[in-house]
């Protein structure tokens, strides 16, 4: 790459699901980058293939507190996003969403940096309107068991867009709707790795409420090149863009899609729904796709392939290390 285009590039959260797929395409790409993670829920795995590449460091490093580096380019994704994390220490949680982005904000803000903060399909709640638009202010709980994360990034965004209009940043704001793929954390509570690792084990499938709530999932790299065209584009959005599959899936369509593509004879169980869980999740992309070019291109069974070729992988190793039983 030419010194005028490589750039050095901090990734918060960079040993997590999405921050590990973007330190490897940044890498491949030819950009110094800069690994930070607490790996609080990230793990060194994720990242151990880029450790002998040149152009990658690792820093074990918490955003809550500050960090003295020079970057040209920031990308915010330092903050537990499942809900069985988040909730495990929600005050940590907050803690990260807002002490973190102010870190990340004031270093941006020293060194002349651009800067992506990972917001969430969260912040819109248990929508009222359906799909959901940037323009959409939310139906949040700010008091509920989810309140640490949701209420957290809604902060973090307006902490972006006042360092925008009162410093002049350079900023830019994905909502994240569910993404699933490679490298998922097999404990971390989500619908995909719930189901999966369920399916390869032979256990009954979870299935919360009477399955007909939705949701919208879409492939990780396809996520990723969600990041890289906003971060890269030339016009300010003016605010949050949502990057997300717009195909509308039930619960129970995709716990059946899962059991069939595993191959299982998982059979699925009700359970009570949870506590201030979302009914429907559905992104409206067209900001996306007029500012963007984006859209996501890899269909929901061909990724969920390829996710349950890594979970497989993962419950063999898991199953290896249990002692024997007669």
């Amino acid at each position: 790459m030419k010194e005028l285009t490589r750039k050095r590039i901090l990734v918060t959260g960079g040993a997590g699901f999405l921050g590990s797929h973007l330190c490897e395409r940044l890498v491949g790409q030819g950009h110094d980058v800069l690994c930070v993670d607490n790996f609080y829920t990230g793990t060194k795995d994720n990242i151990a293939h880029l450790l002998e590449c040149t152009n990658f460091e690792l820093m074990r490093h918490d955003v809550t507190f500050p960090l003295h580096v020079e970057v040209d380019e920031i990308y915010n994704l330092a903050c537990p996003a499942s809900p069985v994390h988040y909730q495990h220490d929600p005050v940590q949680t907050t803690k990260t969403s807002v002490y973190g982005v102010i870190n990340m904000l004031g270093l941006a803000k020293r060194m002349k940096a651009k800067i992506f903060q990972a917001s969430t399909s969260e912040v819109y709640g248990d929508a009222l309107i359906h799909p959901q638009k940037e323009d959409y202010w939310g139906h949040v709980n700010p008091i509920g068991l989810r309140s640490c994360y949701d209420e957290g990034k809604r902060c973090a965004e307006t902490l972006f867009m006042d360092y925008h209009r009162q410093h002049g940043l350079s900023i830019c704001i994905a909502r994240i709707f569910n993404t699933y793929g490679p490298r998922m954390h097999p404990a971390d509570g989500r619908v995909v790795s719930n189901f999966m690792m369920q399916a390869l084990r032979g256990e009954p499938l979870t299935l919360y409420g009477d399955g007909s709530q939705t949701r919208s999932f879409c492939y990780v790299d396809d996520m990723i090149d969600g990041f890289l065209s906003l971060i890269n584009s030339a016009t300010d959005p003016g605010g949050p863009v949502n990057l997300g599959n717009p195909h509308e899936v039930t619960m129970r369509e995709i716990a059946e899609r899962i059991v069939r593509i595993t191959g299982s004879l998982s059979p699925i169980e009700l359970h009570p729904l949870p506590a201030d869980d979302p009914w429907h999740r559905q992104p409206d992309i067209s900001l996306a796709r007029e500012l963007l070019g984006w859209r996501p291109k890899v269909a929901l069974d061909d990724g969920l392939a390829a996710a349950a070729r890594y979970f497989r992988e993962r419950t063999e190793v898991a199953d290896m290390s249990q002692p024997a039983h007669s």
